[in-house]
């Protein structure tokens, strides 16, 4: 995965007002329980998730698409796969934070089965903003 890392950071640096540095992704790849996925598309990196996996907790740190590539699927693909992967490691729960003022990336959790479940006031910066808390259940009953 270190061979996207370029990739990988120029889309963050694009999508995201504060942006991971690539030491945080370095870090994240040496983590033991941190997982990576990769859009490739003509041989591009066209998006990336990072989440992790924690007993029946899991987590959504990060997704992003390339501005290119956006518009394709490649978001609610990306989401798919991570909630799948997460369930085959046998998490039955996974959150996320993202800006309240992103509307396409809450339209996409939601669509996805997310549900507001919290706001933490004030999270991000540049600009200040609240996150909405998401969460999903990923085991059925």
């Amino acid at each position: 995965m270190r061979r996207h890392l370029d990739g990988i950071v120029e889309i963050e640096n694009r999508s995201f007002p504060d942006p991971w540095s690539r030491g945080a992704f370095e870090d994240y790849l040496d983590a033991p329980d941190g997982e990576l996925l990769v859009l490739e598309e003509a041989g591009q990196t066209a998006g990336f998730a990072l989440y992790h996996v924690s007993f029946e907790d899991a987590e959504l740190y990060n997704i992003a698409v390339d501005g290119a590539f956006r518009r394709r699927g490649f978001g609610r693909a990306l989401l798919e796969a991570v909630l799948a992967r997460a369930r085959r490691r046998g998490a039955e729960r996974m959150y996320l934070e993202v800006r309240k003022s992103n509307a396409p990336a809450v339209a996409l959790y939601r669509a996805a089965g997310f549900a507001v479940c919290g706001v933490r006031r004030n999270y991000y910066a540049l600009p200040t903003e609240d996150a909405l808390l998401m969460d999903i259940i990923l085991i059925s009953n």
